[in-house]
């Protein structure tokens, strides 16, 4: 009786103690000097317009204008950055004028090339001064990020060479076969993801701006991931298998294999790498059972093998299912 007729009085000193600490809080940063943004340094340059620049970079005009940065620039512009156009991106051209063909003065605007020589972080900082948020939330700490990748390597806003995302190639899975050699490799394989068909693209599973797993996939772990389209495996089961549990690319390989579907190792060899123990898994082969031995030819090594009997490998709601019969 003691503790419940003090718990009531304990419970409202905690809450005025921290409603009296989240008012001093609120006093404290009302009254406390605002920090003014850090002006960016243009060198003393000022803007000169989008005409100045047009009069020598006549051919650059003529591939921005059908480009979405173009349009949104010159006719629908958010703010005032976005209304002097080509120099919301590369800076005030002022400095520019006096001295436009010397190599020693580039650094007077700023350039999307790696022969430009401007850096990769002040490159970065003006496309983020409009495109923050959203997709490039998590792209500080990205492993593009991380490996000092500019974002014109792989865009090119000046020019619409792509349908969409004004890539540097005309698709987004060869803009990311560009680096990504190996993966191009795997889509070429027999079984393979629906990318060469052009049923889906890299970015259906990955987000090349970053994300919260190591390799930018747009959920927070593979199985989720592979969830979104194979619905049918996400369960729950009554019997649970645990390597399919515990990740999807256990059996399979992500972007395509020479074996059946996408499967890391052919089965039934696949199924043996964890269930070797003697008995039942062991007994398929001798050198009368397998194939080409010589002698009849054991029907569990073709076709599904195992599966031809546990064909619910992914997980069974069936009461019979503990060895995933059904």
């Amino acid at each position: 009786m003691k503790f419940s007729s003090r718990f009531p009085i304990l419970q409202v000193g905690v809450i005025a103690g921290v409603a009296y600490a989240s008012a001093v809080v609120y006093v404290v940063a009302a009254n406390s000097p605002k920090a003014a943004p850090a002006p960016v340094d243009h060198g003393g340059a000022t803007y000169v317009g989008e005409a100045v620049c047009i009069a020598c970079h006549a051919t650059q005009n003529n591939q921005f204008m059908h480009t979405a940065h173009a349009n949104a620039f010159r006719l629908n512009p958010k703010n005032e950055a976005q209304k002097v156009s080509c120099e919301s991106c590369h800076g005030p051209g002022s400095n520019h004028l006096k001295d436009p063909i010397s190599p020693s003065n580039r650094g007077s605007l700023v350039g999307f090339t790696k022969e430009w020589g401007t850096p990769i972080e002040k490159q970065n900082a003006m496309c983020l001064t409009c495109h923050q948020g959203e997709q490039r939330m998590f792209w500080p700490g990205s492993a593009h990020a991380t490996q000092n990748l500019a974002c014109s390597d792989c865009h090119n806003p000046m020019a619409k060479l792509s349908e969409t995302g004004l890539l540097k190639k005309a698709t987004i899975n060869e803009t990311c076969y560009t680096c990504h050699q190996q993966q191009r490799a795997e889509f070429a394989k027999r079984s393979h993801m629906p990318l060469p068909e052009g049923k889906m693209s890299c970015v259906d599973c990955h987000n090349p701006h970053g994300s919260t797993t190591k390799p930018a996939l747009k959920a927070d772990s593979v199985n989720e991931l592979c969830y979104n389209c194979h619905t049918e495996k996400r369960g729950p089961f009554l019997w649970e298998h645990a390597p399919v549990r515990e990740n999807c690319l256990t059996c399979h390989n992500a972007h395509g294999s020479n074996h059946d579907k996408l499967l890391t190792v052919a089965r039934p060899f696949s199924c043996q790498q964890c269930h070797g123990n003697p008995g039942h898994q062991t007994t398929f082969f001798n050198a009368g059972q397998s194939v080409g031995g010589g002698a009849g030819v054991n029907s569990r090594v073709l076709g599904r093998s195992c599966q031809t009997c546990h064909s619910q490998v992914h997980g069974s709601n069936h009461p019979a299912g503990a060895r995933f019969q059904r």
